[in-house]
C-alpha cells in the first residue's frame, strides 16, 4: 500500500493586505485565487483535481479568503478569521499566522498562515481511492510594514 501526496499551487494571486504591528486589530486580508492557475506536483492527478467531483473549474473559477479578525496570540503569532468560499461554499476557517520581518527588506514582513479545512464541507466529492478529506492549506507571502 502506498500513500500519494499532492501539493497544489496557485500561480494567479490577487491579494490586499492591511497590517500594522501597532494595531493588528484593525488588520484585514483578502486574497482571490485563480483555479485555473493551479499547478500540481503529480500532474496526472490535474484533470480530477479540477473536475466536476473536486474543483469544478469550469463552474467556480475562484477560491476567495476574506478576514473579519486578527487575533494576537503573542510572538509575531496570529488567528486570522476569515470565510473561505470553495465551490460557490462560504464557511468559517481559521488561518494559524506568522509574521516575522524579512531578512532581504526591512520594510517586509514574511507571511506564513496554515489551515485544515474538510473538502467535503464545500461540497467536493468523491475523488480517487484513498483522498482524504482533511486538506491542509499553506500560505506564505510578504506585506509591507507599517
Amino acid at each position: 500500500m502506498g500513500l500519494t501526496v499532492v501539493k497544489a499551487k496557485f500561480n494567479q494571486v490577487q491579494s490586499t493586505m492591511q497590517f500594522d504591528v501597532k494595531a493588528p486589530q484593525n488588520a484585514s486580508t483578502h486574497l482571490v485565487m485563480d483555479v485555473e492557475s493551479l499547478s500540481f506536483s503529480k500532474p496526472l492527478f490535474k484533470h480530477m483535481i479540477l473536475g466536476e467531483d473536486l474543483f469544478y473549474v469550469e463552474k467556480y473559477k475562484t477560491v476567495i479568503f476574506k478576514s473579519i479578525q486578527f487575533k494576537d496570540l503573542g510572538n509575531g503569532k496570529y488567528n486570522v478569521l476569515g470565510y473561505l468560499t470553495l465551490r460557490g461554499v462560504t464557511k468559517p476557517v481559521i488561518f494559524e499566522t506568522t509574521f516575522k520581518p524579512s531578512m532581504s527588506n526591512a520594510n517586509l514582513l514574511d507571511v506564513q498562515a496554515s489551515a485544515v479545512i474538510n473538502r467535503r464541507d464545500f461540497g467536493m466529492k468523491k475523488g480517487i481511492a484513498g483522498v482524504g478529506d482533511k486538506v491542509n492549506l499553506h500560505l506564505s507571502g510578504q506585506c509591507e510594514m507599517n
